[in-house]
């Protein structure tokens, strides 16, 4: 029998406490498209028949093993997208990779998420989907488009080069993986800022104030513009909620359920994700480790400004870029001031 402090039953508690506070950490900083990874890889010891950690996973002392030790100093751009082509996401992607495109494919969230150099804080930039910008290689279009000619890297690119930093890791989530996920966490509370009933699927009446939010619900919730005057902007201000109210609830519980809740959530939502090759297992488990330090509850969200709405060339309509704005925020961005950027323009 082990002693006081010794023992599988304290090493076990020890990987369970860094795993749940690396856990929090990444899904802090992918809320949406790596959560159900972060789930499978931190909620908890996994291994072999003979129970042994997995390569990359919280050795039985605490410690990180080499490959989470490898998170470079500095600060991170991560960015997250929603796809809204209804069925496998990973399927679609292969499909286009391998010539088969997937033309009805676009993205209804853009969200550049950005951890500061310290690791302690993240600001997530919301992109309107109908923003007018050069895409590499293809010319002006909505920057939505970008996703069906190229995937999530072009997406990557495109982000890149309108706000000119370095995209280091992105991740996609569709339209099941997102209500998957969300179920497998017991549903998410979110703090409504403006009550509408959904002008689609089930047309759920969301009330003012804190809402407590099923997998399909929030489906409707962030993906809702035809019951709002300003349309688009308050369908990303919703998202912005939804994420907020995630993290928030990770914060309070301090877990995600139990393990085998973890392996549920892992078995829907992953055929669901389409990642780049460094957001793997071990990837994502270095990220999470390394963010560990990350508080979530100073998280800030913001909108990429704009100049209004407007008509292109060929009478689409679009979402105007306001380049000077633009300009001041990837210098804030290039220059890692974020924090100061957000408190100068009254959005902390």
């Amino acid at each position: 029998m082990a002693g006081p402090g010794g023992g599988a039953g304290a090493r076990g508690a020890r990987r369970r406490t860094v795993a749940s506070r690396a856990l929090l950490a990444a899904i802090a900083v992918v809320p949406l498209a790596a959560v159900g990874l972060a789930v499978f890889v931190l909620s908890g010891p996994r291994g072999g028949p003979s129970g042994s950690p997995s390569n990359g996973g919280p050795s039985p002392s605490g410690t990180p093993s080499a490959s989470l030790a490898d998170l470079p100093p500095g600060p991170l751009n991560i960015l997250v997208m929603g796809s809204d082509i209804r069925g496998n996401a990973r399927d679609a992607v292969a499909s286009q990779e391998s010539g088969g495109g997937v033309a009805d494919q676009r993205a209804d969230m853009i969200m550049l998420l950005h951890v500061q150099a310290d690791h302690r804080r993240v600001f997530g930039i919301s992109i309107m989907r109908d923003s007018w910008v050069t895409i590499p290689g293809h010319g002006p279009s909505k920057i939505n488009a970008s996703l069906s000619w190229g995937g999530p890297p072009l997406v990557a690119e495109t982000v890149s080069s309108l706000l000119s930093v370095r995209i280091d890791h992105y991740a996609m989530l569709d339209f099941e993986g997102f209500k998957a996920i969300t179920d497998a966490l017991g549903g998410v509370d979110v703090d409504v800022p403006v009550p509408f009933t959904a002008t689609f699927d089930t047309h759920h009446t969301f009330g003012p104030g804190i809402n407590h939010l099923d997998g399909q619900a929030a489906l409707e919730f962030v993906r809702e513009r035809y019951a709002f005057p300003d349309g688009d902007y308050q369908r990303v201000r919703d998202q912005q909620a939804f994420i907020r109210g995630l993290i928030a609830q990770l914060v309070t519980t301090g877990r995600v359920g139990s393990p085998a809740e973890a392996a549920a959530a892992v078995g829907l939502a992953s055929p669901y994700v389409t990642a780049d090759p460094g957001l793997d297992a071990a990837g994502l488990a270095a990220l999470g480790y390394g963010l560990r330090g990350l508080d979530p509850a100073s998280s800030t969200f913001f909108t990429l400004p704009t100049a209004g709405t407007g008509l292109s060339d060929d009478g689409q309509s679009i979402v105007v870029p306001d380049y000077p704005g633009i300009a001041a925020v990837a210098e804030a961005l290039g220059s890692d001031t974020l924090a100061q950027y957000t408190v100068a323009h009254g959005l902390s």
